[in-house]
């Protein structure tokens, strides 16, 4: 669901006085006395880009979605956008995700550095009967004026925008994000780099984990059902059959007909999955229902999946590491089977 056009306008109107004075340039992101001002969107991209800044002296990030809030509804504040235009970096997931983007850019007078941090990883294709939609916004996209061209061949991108439900993107993303906030600021690009290496090897004994347990499940029991259609990259990652979703779309916001959940009811019941995971950022009432009415468990709650979110900082998913270990302990829990020690590293 896009941002309202009315509102963004109105948001930019009350922001402007506070804008007034405030500027970044594309050019030489760093202050003068090499301060940087971060901005990331979704609450993984801001916990990927914390984890690269560390404690670094003067760089500050302001994240955009908070837990447990839709990055499909998203309405940037005033607040928001104040820091959006302050701003000398912006970090965003990319694929389309952030279908706000572009408004709230224009609204904010945003002109410094964008990283995409979708850059170099293969998009699983684009959701049936939205093809069309898409050709028009990349038509749309190439009459943007050249001011616009960076921002707008980021947008609209389509295709499966949950990129980081696979761990080894999530690797390519942190990465990519590494290098632009290097190249954004040369003074801080050591420790950048320092805390990339750190990460990243985290990150690589987290998906050797997840691969060590789900390889010793047979192919054959390994079946999820979610609330939305946002486990396609992790399901392809790990070998894991995705038997449907409660809601049959990337967007969380989407409603399912009374023919589709019959469907999902159906295939539950003969593919023999065990359990129908909530997410913690939608309402779990559709997948109680198609859980009863199929028989399984339902996981929600406390153990719903961390999805489009992660959750709050007293939660099981308050970072992405968290959120990974949280879901896939839960998954195997469905299918009856109990993970290893976690390593030490990541706990």
């Amino acid at each position: 669901m896009k941002t309202p056009r009315l509102l963004l306008p109105a948001l930019a109107a009350s922001a402007a006085l506070v804008l007034a004075g405030c500027s970044t340039t594309a050019t030489n992101a760093a202050g003068s006395d090499g301060d940087l001002k971060v901005v990331a969107t979704t609450t993984q991209i801001a916990d990927l880009t914390r984890n690269i800044v560390g404690d670094a002296d003067g760089v500050t990030i302001t994240q955009l979605i908070q837990p447990n809030q839709s990055a499909h509804s998203y309405d940037p504040s005033v607040a928001d956008l104040t820091a959006l235009g302050a701003a000398d970096v912006l970090v965003i997931n990319g694929v389309g995700l952030e279908e706000w983007l572009d408004d709230a850019i224009e609204a904010s007078g945003f002109d410094g550095v964008t990283i995409d941090s979708d850059e170099g990883i293969t998009i699983q294709g684009v959701e049936a009967g939205h093809e069309e939609e898409a050709a028009h916004e990349d038509e749309a996209a190439q009459e943007e004026e050249a001011g616009h061209e960076d921002e707008a061949e980021h947008d609209h991108a389509g295709g499966n925008p949950h990129i980081w439900t696979d761990v080894k993107n999530a690797e390519a993303m942190v990465a990519t994000i590494a290098d632009g906030l290097a190249g954004a600021s040369t003074s801080h690009a050591t420790d950048f780099e320092a805390n990339e290496a750190v990460y990243s090897a985290q990150l690589a004994e987290l998906d050797g984990w997840i691969r060590e347990n789900v390889d010793a499940v047979p192919s054959s029991e390994r079946l999820l059902v979610s609330n939305h259609d946002a486990f396609g990259y992790f399901t392809a990652a790990y070998g894991i059959t995705y038997v449907g979703s409660v809601i049959p779309s990337f967007d969380d916001n989407a409603e399912p007909s009374a023919a589709e959940i019959d469907a999902l009811v159906a295939a539950v019941k003969t593919t023999g999955v065990k359990a129908v995971f909530s997410e913690a950022s939608i309402n779990p009432k559709a997948a109680d229902t198609i859980a009863a009415e199929a028989g399984v468990a339902v996981y929600s709650g406390d153990d719903a999946l961390y999805g489009d979110s992660l959750g709050p900082a007293d939660s099981a998913g308050a970072t992405y590491i968290a959120s990974q270990l949280h879901n896939v302990r839960l998954i195997l829990e469905s299918w009856g089977v109990t993970p290893s020690a976690v390593p030490a590293d990541l706990q």
